[in-house]
């Protein structure tokens, strides 16, 4: 008899949440892994629910839930995004029974949402083993293990060794075939957007970043194989696709554009979009160019600051100038205001209120729309480390208190009147 696998994207719990393109790419690659056994697998995704507003983003539900006791002085309503509660059970009713529960994490702060899925599974089916992987999993596998409520912690990327999870609950799996994309499982049965994956890691580390913490090497897909993804997903009627890679430009002439090329002669009428911040010392005019033919609508480039010094402690990757010229090809090539974004960081350590008024006024200059950034803390980072060693963050930090927003106000320094000053004056420059 097959085993039943159910795998489950928890709800965000946060003070603030909006779907930018978002699904559990993590959790679609376990299933990928788990398809070349004899199993049967079914997914219910918390945060499947959110009233679209243009292209594939939207806005979740929110349900206020009670604030955890370390976010009371936040003046923010703390809530539940997704669906309700009565639907998962629903959901869980009417796919199970199951054998095994693989839960996902991401934002290692909405770790609520995760103790509230494995709360209500386990009044449904008892002792059930829940098996959590993902983000918070992995970067925080202590406080995963004696908080979250699942019987076993998975650490890193999905891949064979997930066999082991079985073997651990006495568990023998058959193979009968080979991986399966996510796309054919049957999972999502509606397609109004996909995710793009086209490589994993990055080639920098960035002191603010965990990406080379979460993924150890940078590999990149094969060209045919990413082109065969995106227009498989076309012809099943997908048009807008977002890039959710670390470096998708990074070594541009063998990577994104063989593959725009590819788009571009194949006559596809998409629309693409790049919510993670894209180098933009690897924008050239081809490239530019390519983009723009390709149906690229959502450019998002990473600047994080204008302090020449703070740009090269926190990695090296951009400088000011390179940012510029980025904007320059782009605007040469077409794109508009609205459709080229800027990532401006604040609450860095040592970062003062007036790198940040600097850097404001310098994007304002370009023409660009800006996207101020709270800094977070995350374990494993060169940042985390600074702030370790000035006794603000530590092993047993609750990751609820890296949460950019609540991390900012209660640690930043900055007067939170003044950072409401400057968020509405960027929201006024953005619209007009």
């Amino acid at each position: 008899m097959k085993l039943r696998i159910l795998l489950v994207n928890p709800w965000i719990y946060d003070v603030a949440a909006a779907n930018l393109w978002s699904r559990p790419l993590g959790l679609l690659k376990v299933a990928e892994c788990l398809s070349v056994y004899d199993v049967e697998l079914s997914l219910i995704d918390c945060t499947d629910s959110f009233r679209g507003v243009g292209w594939g983003r939207g806005k979740y539900p929110k349900h206020p839930v009670a604030k955890p006791d370390c976010l009371k002085p936040i003046p923010r309503t703390f809530g539940r995004y997704g669906i309700a509660v009565d639907a998962f059970r629903k959901g869980l009713r009417e796919k199970g029974p199951f054998d095994l529960v693989f839960i996902t994490s991401l934002m290692s702060y909405w770790y609520p949402g995760i103790q509230a899925a494995i709360g209500i599974i386990r009044e449904e089916y008892g002792n059930i083993p829940v098996v959590l992987g993902g983000i918070y999993a992995t970067l925080w596998e202590r406080h995963a293990s004696e908080n979250s409520g699942a019987d076993f912690i998975y650490k890193g990327p999905a891949g064979e060794e997930i066999k082991f999870i079985f073997n651990t609950f006495g568990y023998r799996l058959k193979e009968i075939r080979g991986p399966v994309p996510y796309r054919r499982l049957g999972l999502y049965t509606d397609y109004p957007f996909a995710p793009l994956l086209t490589g994993t890691g990055c080639p920098f580390s960035c002191a603010y970043c965990a990406s080379s913490v979460l993924q150890k090497k940078f590999a990149r897909r094969e060209t045919s194989e990413v082109v065969q993804e995106i227009r498989e997903l076309y012809d099943s009627g997908v048009k807008d696709f977002a890039f959710y890679d670390d470096a998708l430009l990074f070594d541009s002439e063998r990577h994104i554009k063989p593959i725009l090329k590819e788009i571009v002669g194949a006559g596809l009428v998409a629309r693409f979009h790049c919510p993670n911040g894209l180098h933009a010392r690897f924008v050239d005019d081809d490239l530019a160019g390519l983009m723009k033919a390709s149906g690229f609508k959502t450019i998002r480039l990473g600047l994080e600051t204008v302090n020449p010094e703070r740009q090269k402690q926190s990695g090296g990757k951009i400088t000011s100038g390179d940012l510029e010229h980025a904007v320059q090809v782009l605007k040469r090539r077409g794109f508009a205001k609205e459709e080229v974004g800027v990532y401006l960081m604040y609450g860095l350590p040592g970062q003062g209120l007036g790198e940040v008024k600097e850097g404001i006024h310098f994007l304002e200059s370009l023409g660009v729309r800006i996207h101020l950034t709270e800094f977070s803390p995350i374990p494993g980072t060169e940042y985390w480390r600074v702030l370790e060693e000035k006794g603000i963050v530590g092993e047993y930090t609750d990751p609820l208190l890296t949460n950019n927003s609540v991390f900012s106000y209660l640690f930043s320094g900055y007067d939170p009147r003044e950072i409401e000053r400057l968020k509405l004056g960027v929201k006024q420059y953005n619209i007009t």
